[in-house]
């Protein structure tokens, strides 16, 4: 069985498995993560670059 259909059949399951407003609560908290990542975008891929630099410098100089 492939990857993906292992990950529909659970992801099913558990939609299933849930009252709906626990599917609700899910669904919300995606939104705003989403929301969140999309607002803050440019200040994240600064951050995470700043980060990597700092990484790649420190190792090189090993």
């Amino acid at each position: 069985m492939s990857i993906a259909k292992r990950i529909k059949g659970s992801l099913t399951r558990f939609l299933r498995e849930e009252d709906g407003v626990g599917v609700v609560e899910v669904v919300l908290i995606l939104v705003v993560l989403i929301g969140l990542i999309v607002i803050f975008k440019s200040k994240l891929t600064a951050l995470l670059n700043g980060i990597f630099s700092t990484i790649t410098q420190r190792t090189g100089s090993l």
